[in-house]
C-alpha cells in the first residue's frame, strides 16, 4: 500500500508543485487547504481544480477566521497589498502564525492516518521575506511535533518534507512542468478577482511572472486585464 502524506495545498503554484513531488514519490496525498480569511479566496477554488487535476486520496478544506485578528494586508482589506516591487524585510503580507496553525493542523490529521510525512511549499529563495518559510522554522516545526505527539513520543517520528526551499521559482516552475502541473489551473495573486485573474503587480505576481520567464516555459495566468 502506497503511505499516507497529508500536503498543504493552498491553490498556489508552489503547493501545486509539492503535491505533483509527492505523488512522483508514492505517496498517497491527503491535500489539506484552509479559509482563513484570505482576501484573494479564489485560490481555494483553483485548490480543487489542482485536485481533480493530479488525484488525491482526501482534500479537505478547514476554516479558521484569521480575518478576526488582522494585521496582514491578506486579511485586512483596511491594509493595501504592496503593488511597487519586492522590497527587503518582511512585507505586510505575512499572516501572523499561519504556517503554524496549518501545520498544526496537518499535524493533527496526520496522526490520526497514522502518516509520517507531511508535505509544505515553502520557499526561501524566491519568495516575500517570510519568517515562517525558512529552513530553521521548518526544522523547528519538526522537532516540536516529534515532541508534542503520541506518535513521536512512541518512536513513530514525523518529518515535515520541504522540497522546494531551496528551489528558485524557476526551477520550482521546472519541476512541476516536468511532472505535468497545469499552472494555468493555479492562483497565485494577492488580490485575485473571484475568477482568479490575477493584478500582475502585487509581490506574488512579480515572482511568479519572473520565475515563468527565467524557466523558459510559457506563461499561462490570467489577468485582470485579459
Amino acid at each position: 500500500m502506497m503511505k499516507p502524506a497529508v500536503v498543504l495545498l493552498s491553490g498556489g503554484l508552489d503547493s501545486a508543485t509539492c503535491l505533483a513531488i509527492a505523488r512522483d514519490a508514492g505517496f498517497a496525498c491527503y491535500c489539506l487547504s484552509f479559509d482563513y480569511g484570505q482576501r484573494h479566496n479564489a485560490e481555494l477554488r483553483a485548490a480543487e481544480r489542482v485536485v481533480k487535476a493530479l488525484g488525491a486520496a482526501e482534500h479537505r478544506v478547514i476554516n479558521f477566521g484569521l480575518a478576526q485578528f488582522g494585521g496582514s494586508a491578506l486579511t485586512d482589506t483596511s491594509i493595501a497589498v504592496p503593488t511597487g516591487g519586492v522590497q527587503a524585510g518582511i512585507p505586510v503580507t505575512y499572516v501572523p502564525a499561519r504556517n503554524t496553525i496549518m501545520l498544526s493542523l496537518a499535524l493533527a490529521w496526520a496522526e490520526v492516518l497514522g502518516s509520517r510525512d507531511i508535505f509544505v511549499g515553502v520557499n526561501a529563495v524566491d519568495y516575500s521575506g517570510y519568517p515562517d518559510c525558512r529552513p530553521e522554522y521548518i526544522a523547528a516545526f519538526e522537532k516540536m511535533a516529534n515532541l508534542a505527539t503520541k506518535a513521536g513520543v512512541e518512536g513513530q517520528n514525523l518529518h515535515i518534507h520541504a522540497p522546494l526551499i531551496d528551489l528558485s521559482k524557476a526551477e520550482i516552475i521546472q519541476t512541476g512542468h516536468r511532472l505535468g502541473v497545469d499552472y494555468a489551473l493555479t492562483v497565485s495573486c494577492y488580490q485575485a478577482d473571484p475568477a482568479g485573474r490575477a493584478c500582475g503587480v502585487c509581490d506574488s505576481c512579480r515572482l511568479r511572472a519572473e520565475g515563468f520567464a527565467a524557466a523558459g516555459v510559457a506563461d499561462p495566468t490570467l489577468y485582470h486585464s485579459s
